[in-house]
Parts: C-alpha cells; structure tokens; sequence
C-alpha cells in the first residue's frame, strides 16, 4: 500500500473517530439533560433533548456511509477492517442512545402535569446517574482503545438491571398504595426502562471495544440482574 493511501486512510479512520467522538458528547448531554429535566420537571428542557436527536441521527448515517465507503475503496484487512466496522457499531449504539434518551425526554413532558409522590424519583436519578457514569467511561475506553475499563462497564451493568428491578417494585407499590399514582408511575416505569436499556448500550460498546482490540468476540454472556419480569405477581400478592 503505497504511503499516499496510507496517508488517506488514515485520514478516513480520524474523521471516524471524531464524529464518534461527537456522537458520544450529544448522547451524553441529552442523557444528562433528561435526567436533569425529569427532577426538574422541566418540559421546556425536555423539548430540547427531542430536538436534539436529529443531529445524532444525522451524524450516524454520515459514520455509516463513510465506513462503507472506506471498505470499499480502501479494502483494509485485520485490525484496519475492525476499526472501520466498530465505528459502525458504535454509531448505532448511539443513535439508539439517543433514541431512548429522547424518549425519556417525551415521557418527561406527558407527566409535567401530573401528581408526583414524593421522594419516587430519587431512585430513576440515582440509575440515571450510574449510567451516565458507565457512558462516560465506555466513551473514554472506546478513544483509548482500553479493553480493562470496557470490561468493568461490562461488569458493572448487573448493578444497573438490579436497581430497575428495585425501582420496578417500588412503583408497583405506589400503584397499588394510592391509584392516583398510576399515570405518573406508569410514565417513569417506562422512563426508567429507557435508561436501563441505554446502560445495554454502554455494553454493547464495550463488547464493540473488546472485539477491535483484542480481535475476538466476546464469548460469554453478559451477566443480568434485571428480575422485573418475574417480580410482578410477587409484587402484587404482598
């Protein structure tokens, strides 16, 4: 490969990472702003967010086409191959972050009129904030192409399924305490599901991250500690 297309190559995989790079900050801000909104009862914020996601959505077709593009013009083999289709990956994994932030952002503006219970949305900010935290990290083990700290977000996951399924009951408990809690509890069960599932995007990633460095795919399951589904007639029954 002659050092012009070297040169140009490596020029296609910076402008790769740099709209990840982008992808991942907006994802991170419209998460935070979510949350943000979600205990401030901020519609007008939570607005912003939906707006927001247009340009996530934008940037991760620009990824996708680019990749596509560098494959076929470029051919790379090997760890070059890998880096190319993780961008793909990844960008998918944001935009659905996005998606699910935005979301969030929608739920925050159907229940900006309704009653709240008190102290109910400590717990959907205390997991909002551990994802954002598994984000953050994922983002900077993807840019420094550190397989160890993708591995802990990997790991730390469980933590995450385990506080929705705590949050799960409590709202359940709620419902059934006072029926005029039902819409608002409805709305955050949904809320709350949305930001556990962007936490399986922070591990999609980092499985992404520990294909392109290591070439191999992981090969064990994720370990989950969302017990939601077998929780309800439990819940119910006491």
């Amino acid at each position: 490969m002659s050092e012009h297309i070297v040169s140009s190559f490596d020029t296609d995989l910076d402008t790769l990472r740099s709209k990840i790079a982008e992808m991942g900050g907006i994802a991170e801000k419209m998460l935070g702003d979510a949350t943000l909104a979600l205990v401030r009862r901020d519609a007008a914020l939570a607005q912003t967010i939906i707006a927001a996601d247009a340009r996530l959505d934008a940037l991760q077709r620009d990824i996708e086409e680019r990749a596509i593009l560098t494959i076929a013009r470029r051919q790379p083999m090997a760890v070059d191959l890998r880096e190319v289709v993780s961008a793909i990956r990844v960008a998918g994994d944001l935009e659905r972050i996005g998606d699910l932030a935005k979301n969030t952002a929608k739920r925050v503006v159907a229940i900006s009129g309704e009653l709240q219970p008190p102290k109910i949305v400590g717990g959907v900010q205390h997991m909002s904030d551990l994802v954002q935290a598994q984000l953050k990290d994922v983002l900077d083990a993807y840019a420094q192409r550190d397989d160890q700290r993708a591995m802990d977000v990997w790991q730390r996951d469980e933590r995450i399924d385990a506080l929705y399924t705590s949050i799960f009951r409590e709202l359940l408990t709620y419902m059934m305490e006072d029926p005029r809690n039902i819409t608002f509890c409805t709305h955050l069960l949904f809320l709350a599901k949305n930001i556990e599932r962007i936490g399986d995007h922070t591990t999609n990633v980092a499985e992404t991250i520990h294909y392109l460095v290591t070439g191999v795919a992981l090969s064990v399951e994720r370990p989950k500690g969302d017990k939601s589904s077998f929780t309800t007639t439990e819940a119910v029954d006491k």
